[in-house]
């Protein structure tokens, strides 16, 4: 049977599974003696060992073989939770992950696990001496049970049916169905005791037989069959137009899948089969099960590609309905008007719906984190305590998968610069325990995330003179820097303050790249610190980069679009309250030296000839805590507009984030503020 349909199927489960792997064993070194938490931890090796066995990755399942061995002496107590074991389950969570994203490559997944496999055999030959297994220990009944024969087992199982009752709402799913030349039938499925992944089967087995009609009802529940919460036998009854013998093939077809018992179910004697169908005895309810069956189809995975092309097409039709309302005021047709407001709102709550659809909780980065600043604090002989606050935020999908790699830069700074030694902390009357919090919120049409720690925090002095030293910045112009913008020095590239180069710092790299990450998403980044107090990194997100809010400005005969979101106010000067100061046109706006740049300038547009008596127009940007005023022609109004990129042709253009298409056609470019500063 070829697999490699599911192997898209598998990469996601095993990433999934790997993530949860390794937040449970965060938990379990944090509390040690959970039964609960080692369950979980159980559950998922096996589920991975199933899936890898199943798709034919032997590496995979090998291993996760090997941690189930050692999981199973952890739940019943022959072994203690070490910080040796732990350390150990880590590493062969690392190693997993590496075999997968082989196998997501293109690869095998083979990697050498010898040395792995050798320390798990070790940790759990080593038996606690406190704890002595009884004669009859799990193990033997284990061995007592394969001496039984596999036809044994099928009549073992059988013998444990009883009764089944339907509810109402079966009754006439059936009842119509017959009714309507339909075949109903109770199937009782059975996999082979030897099986390593019996759900990956049950899953090949529901979709071979959604393939020929619809599952109405399961023993136990879909819920509880997907988690492999079943001996060898399940149950589930099909509606069908397909005879018996193609429902039995559809099954059999599956390796490690015997051939099913199959009862037709008559309309006529189906109050007499309410009380003889067999059916599992197992503590489920009906309702429950039903309930979860709906919950999960309620679900789905979406290929991001889709994703992409949805939100395309609304943007197409946003584009499009700018048109019609141009046309509509200047045509001045009545009946138009009245259904491009229609238009306008259908467009709206569509545009809502796929932004929705889109957003993703910020939890699928921040819930790596963990894990990493666990292993940075346990190599630097720290003790960091990582607090996670609003991880249900929710921003759009590609913001998410932009906005790890900053994240990862940051952190690791808190806890190796940020962060002072343990002996260090408890010198200066802290804890030893360094505090590195972890937040994100929304504010408006924007998110907020946050990185802060109690450590050290940054040294202005020390900052300017490093940056003095590396030619990064004039000694002139360092002196009369306040101490904010000495902090924003550290994000320039080559900018380090530390003594010597390790594997973690010291070489010049990371918030320089951080920076620069935020701002292609029209982002911004704002320190803040307190010297030993702590240093706080402020990060400002748009929600979506595909389709926001600006105001468009003239220059000449060209329109430009500049993103609401950077935007403080708009104002109007007259020309004899702008002056000069160092060569810079400065205007003095309520009581605050602005800084003034000509778009016509820095974008090289022939200025418009504007009357000395006119008013100058201005929009006053911002980024961070510093303003610049924009000297612009005209401001022709606020209108959502659809980023599309310049595309590999044109390259990079200073100043140009990207381009829009207007109402009348006409391609508008958008101003990329942050680089004007």
């Amino acid at each position: 049977m070829d697999l490699s349909q599911y192997l898209n199927m598998f990469l996601e489960e095993a990433s999934e599974h790997l993530q949860k792997l390794n937040e449970l064993l965060l938990s379990l070194e944090s509390s040690p003696d959970s039964r609960d938490i080692l369950d979980d931890i159980f559950r998922s090796a096996h589920t991975l060992k199933g899936m890898s066995a199943t798709m034919g990755f032997t590496r995979v399942a090998e291993l996760t073989h090997e941690m189930e061995n050692v999981l199973h002496k952890l739940r019943n107590g022959d072994i203690l939770t070490t910080p040796n074991i732990l350390d150990v389950l880590f590493q062969c969570v690392d190693s997993l992950e590496n075999m997968v994203g082989d196998i997501a490559g293109g690869g095998t997944g083979e990697r050498s696990i010898d040395h792995l496999v050798y320390t798990l055999r070790s940790c759990h030959s080593q038996v606690d001496e406190r704890t002595t297994l009884p004669a009859s220990s799990e193990e033997e009944k284990g061995s007592e049970k394969d001496v039984f024969s596999q036809s044994d087992i099928k009549i073992q199982a059988e013998n444990q049916f009883t009764h089944l009752s339907f509810n109402e709402y079966e009754k006439n799913l059936i009842k119509q169905a017959i009714g309507q030349g339909f075949n109903c039938y109770h199937l009782v499925i059975h996999i082979d005791p030897s099986c390593v992944m019996k759900s990956a089967r049950a899953f090949m087995i529901f979709k071979n037989l959604e393939a020929i009609g619809e599952i109405f009802k399961t023993n136990p529940s879909t819920n509880d069959i997907e988690e492999e919460r079943f001996e060898t036998s399940f149950e589930l009854f099909l509606i069908t137009s397909e005879t018996e013998s193609v429902v039995s093939k559809k099954v059999t077809g599956i390796t490690e899948v015997e051939e099913p018992d199959i009862w037709p179910i008559q309309e006529l004697n189906l109050t007499a089969a309410e009380t003889s169908f067999p059916m599992a005895v197992i503590s489920h309810d009906n309702g429950a099960a039903a309930n979860s069956r709906l919950k999960s189809s309620q679900t789905i995975r979406v290929d991001a590609v889709r994703l992409d092309s949805l939100m395309n097409l609304v943007g197409e039709l946003v584009i499009n309905k700018t048109r019609l309302e141009q046309i509509g005021r200047v045509a001045q047709l009545t009946e138009l008007n009245e259904t491009l407001e229609q238009i306008d709102k259908i467009t709206s709550d569509l545009q809502n719906v796929v932004m929705k659809v889109r957003m993703v909780p910020i939890d699928n980065v921040f819930s790596r984190f963990p894990r990493m600043v666990r292993d940075l604090a346990k190599d630097l002989g720290k003790e960091v305590e990582l607090i996670i606050e609003g991880k249900e935020t929710e921003l759009d999908r590609t913001v998410i998968d932009e906005i790890g790699d900053p994240l990862v830069h940051l952190l690791r700074n808190s806890v190796d610069h940020g962060l002072e030694e343990p002996t260090q902390r408890l010198a200066d009357g802290k804890s030893e325990y360094g505090r590195v919090v972890l937040s994100a919120r929304h504010e408006g049409n924007n998110v907020i995330i946050e990185v802060q720690d109690d450590g050290r925090g940054l040294c202005a002095e020390t900052i300017k003179n490093k940056a003095v030293e590396k030619g990064l910045v004039k000694a002139e112009e360092a002196a009369v820097l306040d101490e904010n913008s000495l902090y924003r020095l550290i994000v320039l590239p080559g900018f380090s303050t530390a003594k010597e180069v390790t594997d973690i710092s010291g070489r010049g790299v990371g918030l320089d790249v951080v920076k620069n990450k935020i701002e292609s998403l029209n982002g911004t980044l704002h320190i803040e610190s307190t010297l030993g107090q702590g240093t706080r990194f402020k990060i400002r997100l748009p929600l979506t980069i595909a389709i926001i809010q600006a105001l468009l400005v003239s220059l000449e005969n060209e329109v430009y679009a500049i993103p609401l979101s950077f935007i403080a106010e708009t104002t109007s000067l007259m020309p004899d309250e702008l002056k000069k100061i160092h060569e810079q046109q400065v205007a003095l706006l309520r009581g605050e030296v602005l800084p003034l740049i000509k778009l016509h300038e820095v974008l090289q547009v022939p200025p418009a000839e504007i009357p000395k008596e006119q008013e100058i127009n201005i929009v006053v940007v911002r980024k961070g805590d510093k303003k610049v005023g924009l000297i612009v022609d005209t401001l022709i109004g606020q209108q959502e507009i659809v980023i599309k990129p310049l595309g590999k042709l044109m390259g990079s253009i200073p100043y140009v984030a990207g381009a829009t298409i207007l109402g009348n056609g006409q391609v508008s470019l958008i101003i990329d503020v942050a680089s004007l500063f």
